[in-house]
């Protein structure tokens, strides 16, 4: 069996998995480690939903072919979430681990220059996994085609790989899914959401993409649609962003963390 920990260590790219308001939902992540415990440390752009995850049931998953191993893992349990407005935590004990995996932050935090000029990539909700209540080997996303499939098993994320021969960017139609363990999928009509990530050699590009509906026996009847595969890699190729595209980008999603980290004071202040 696998071991959670000794794979979350060691991989580069990780899913965070959790049962929103909304359904089933799922977002790729940087994995680390703090307080000897898997944890993510989320830029202030995710706050509104990390924010929503402290009593909830959360899946850690990694599943890139590679990652720790040849397969791959998720555990499934409470967590803890931790408001670091002001990025202490993430400056002592996870920036470090951040810059190993995650080129983009060696750029933005590696230097104490380099985190006054974005400050704002510095503020943390760090979500971390109290307790490892179920754990179970998946099989690794090995082709662009593979996705990870999200189900709500009362109130607690499912998580298994998938594939499908045509991920239609379109609602209505019901998309064929086949569970890349061999089982029977056996859908009951419940609410699902199927994923994966891709991202460039330089994670400037990190890009996900979805299908959300509901999953009828093996076929997922999709209601939304974003992105898709690109490739036939689960992790790209995604060309690099060219120099203006970069610029865009970056100034993107600085506005995303400000726009969170003000609300964050306001609601401190309130």
């Amino acid at each position: 069996m696998k071991d959670l920990i000794t794979v979350w260590q060691r991989s580069t790219v990780a899913e965070l998995c959790w049962i929103s308001s909304s359904g089933p939902t799922g977002v790729p992540v940087v994995p680390l480690m703090w307080r000897e415990r898997p944890c993510v440390a989320l830029p202030y752009s995710l706050a509104t939903a990390a924010l929503t995850l402290g009593d909830r049931r959360v899946a850690f998953s990694v599943t890139e072919e590679g990652a720790g191993g040849t397969g791959g893992v998720v555990g499934v349990g409470p967590v803890e979430v931790v408001e670091d407005l002001e990025g202490r935590v993430f400056v002592d004990a996870l920036v470090d681990q951040e810059t190993l995996k995650h080129p983009p932050t060696r750029l933005r935090a590696n230097s104490l220059m380099a985190r006054r000029e974005n400050w704002w990539w510095v503020p943390r909700v760090i979500v971390s996994l109290a307790s490892v209540e179920v754990e179970r080997e998946t099989r690794p996303r090995t082709r662009s085609s593979d996705a990870l499939l999200v189900r709500d098993r009362s109130g607690v994320p499912e998580v298994e790989v998938v594939t499908a021969d045509d991920w239609s960017d379109q609602s209505g139609p019901k998309t064929t899914l086949w569970a890349r363990n061999g089982k029977s999928l056996e859908g009951s009509d419940e609410p699902a959401f199927a994923f994966s990530h891709q991202y460039s050699p330089d994670f400037e590009r990190w890009e996900r993409w979805s299908r959300s509906g509901r999953l009828e026996g093996e076929y997922l009847l999709v209601e939304e649609a974003e992105g898709a595969p690109v490739g036939t890699a689960p992790s790209g190729p995604l060309p690099p962003f060219r120099l203006w595209e970069r610029f865009g980008n970056h100034r993107s999603l600085a506005r995303a963390c400000r726009r969170g980290i003000a609300e964050a004071e306001a609601r401190r202040s309130a």
